[in-house]
């Protein structure tokens, strides 16, 4: 990169990676854990997910820096059955619990052809997306889930209950690019509403309620009332379906149990992940599923676009153009983001 573009905050993957591994060092982490858990966190950037890439190092840095995260957790992970684990993330940094569990994952479905790995103890481990990536890339399909601090109110409901659960699904391609959803439960995350109130913008009256349930436009007032689910009443039962998963049956946190990172920093949170990963190569030889992959995206694909500006996409499309392009031409994280990451590493933010 350019001196010019490293000024506007336009970095290499190599030279984000190597920020945030110092960052995540400065702040306490072993290289080797702040190596795996700049993995997940500069993929997302890669995929044009900034909002839960390498800026969420400023709010794990507050905890970490006040105890709220455990800086160097001891993973215990038991094996219950011979596809079934469970792992204990002592705590750590989300994205670095996240990696460790997927490692699990994809080392038991290679032998077993299928494998599940509930997961406690854990803190906001990022996007979903980069967790599917990497195991399509090693040839398996993935669902992978968690809970999250409470920002929806049940269906019906005033208050918030249960959080916005992100979940993810992923088909590799061998001859191609993989298919990868990456969903949130709520029609827009908070960190958007976030966003447009620092830009001093309005958001759409689909994205929230304010603290009465009222649909609202002011991102002030979404910030203090509630998240809408997708699909309504679909939704708010999906949400709820990823939080007996991830929280309840894991063993960790569920619903108003989840410690808010904003209200109680210093207090761990015990989110709970889920990875369902299978072994692909199990199924058929790589033609045979890569053929398919190909077939599957050229039907829908074909689909004449009602709009010409606007062809039809699969799941995963837009963020792997977004890796594409950054990869050859760098990744924008913005001048501003780029210079807490720098103050991090040196121990200055």
């Amino acid at each position: 990169m350019t001196s010019k573009q490293a000024t506007a905050g336009v970095v290499s993957r190599e030279q984000l990676t190597a920020l945030t591994v110092d960052a995540l060092c400065a702040l306490g982490l072993n290289r080797s854990d702040a190596t795996d858990a700049a993995t997940i966190l500069v993929l997302a950037d890669l995929f044009g997910l900034r909002t839960h890439g390498t800026s969420r190092i400023e709010s794990y840095g507050e905890r970490l820096r006040i105890g709220g995260i455990n800086p160097t957790p001891s993973f215990n992970v038991e094996q219950v059955a011979p596809a079934l684990y469970r792992l204990d993330g002592d705590n750590g940094v989300g994205p670095l619990v996240g990696f460790r569990a997927l490692e699990v994952a994809m080392k038991a479905a290679r032998s077993n052809g299928i494998a599940c790995v509930f997961v406690r103890g854990s803190n906001h481990f990022g996007p979903v997306s980069p967790y599917s990536y990497i195991a399509a890339q090693q040839g398996f399909a993935s669902i992978i889930g968690s809970n999250a601090t409470t920002t929806i109110a049940p269906w019906g409901g005033t208050d918030a209950r249960l959080g916005n659960s992100p979940v993810g699904f992923g088909v590799p391609n061998p001859d191609g690019r993989p298919f990868i959803l990456d969903m949130a439960i709520s029609v827009a995350a908070r960190a958007k509403i976030r966003n447009a109130l620092k830009r001093g913008e309005s958001i759409p009256s689909t994205w929230a309620t304010d603290a009465h349930g009222k649909p609202t436009t002011d991102p002030k007032a979404a910030l203090d009332g509630f998240l809408l689910p997708i699909g309504g009443h679909k939704g708010y039962g999906l949400a709820l379906i990823v939080d007996l998963l991830a929280g309840l049956l894991s063993g960790a946190a569920y619903l108003t149990h989840v410690k808010s990172w904003v209200d109680d920093p210093e207090q761990p949170q015990n989110l709970g992940h889920f990875y369902i990963l299978i072994d692909t190569a199990k199924l058929g030889n790589s033609e045979w599923l890569a053929s398919r992959m190909t077939d599957y995206a050229a039907i829908l694909h074909g689909s004449a676009p009602a709009d010409p500006d606007a062809p039809v996409l699969v799941p995963g499309e837009i963020e792997l153009n977004q890796y594409d392009r950054q990869l050859a031409e760098g990744i924008n994280i913005g001048a501003e983001q780029l210079a807490m990451l720098e103050a991090t590493a040196v121990g200055k933010f």
